[in-house]
């Protein structure tokens, strides 16, 4: 509904921040995390196969060989992925990580106007130009902080 709070925008910015924050903070190696996350997730999981598959609406089995292969690849792909990412975001400062998860949507973006041939408009350039502004400004009050604490350290 337009000109309505964005509840879905906000409770995925929130949950994934939060998420984000709870593997940052709690003290789990990469891969009993993510091992973790899976057993927890697993039930849903089972459950909405089996949903799909009594309402007619799953694809495996029924679209083909092609198909059934990439569904059961992606499986170790996606946990490859996940576990490279949460060994990679144990080993940087949060805020960095924070900054690198705007390139995805961004490239996404700018695949949707280059590519795609969306519609880019004055509103969304607007809201583009705001929000690299706001990451351009943090970023940049990071490095000017890391740089007074190394002078801090040089002079110590």
């Amino acid at each position: 509904m337009a000109g309505g709070l964005p509840w879905i925008a906000l409770t995925l910015a929130f949950s994934f921040a939060g998420y984000g924050l709870l593997r940052k903070v709690v003290k789990v190696e990469s891969l009993p995390g993510l091992a973790t996350e899976t057993l927890l997730l697993a039930p849903f999981a089972l459950g909405d196969l089996i949903w799909s598959e009594s309402t007619g609406s799953d694809t495996f089995g029924h679209a083909g060989s092609v198909i059934d292969a990439m569904l059961i690849f992606s499986g170790p792909l996606t946990a490859i992925t996940l576990f490279l990412f949460a060994y990679g975001t144990r080993r940087l400062p949060y805020t960095t990580v924070g900054v690198l998860q705007y390139i995805a949507p961004s490239l996404q973006f700018a695949c949707g106007v280059f590519v795609l041939h969306e519609p880019f408009d004055r509103v969304r350039a607007i809201g583009f130009a705001v929000i690299w502004s706001a990451l351009i400004i943090y970023a940049g009050e990071g490095v000017r902080l890391s740089r007074k604490q190394q002078a801090r350290t040089i002079t110590a």
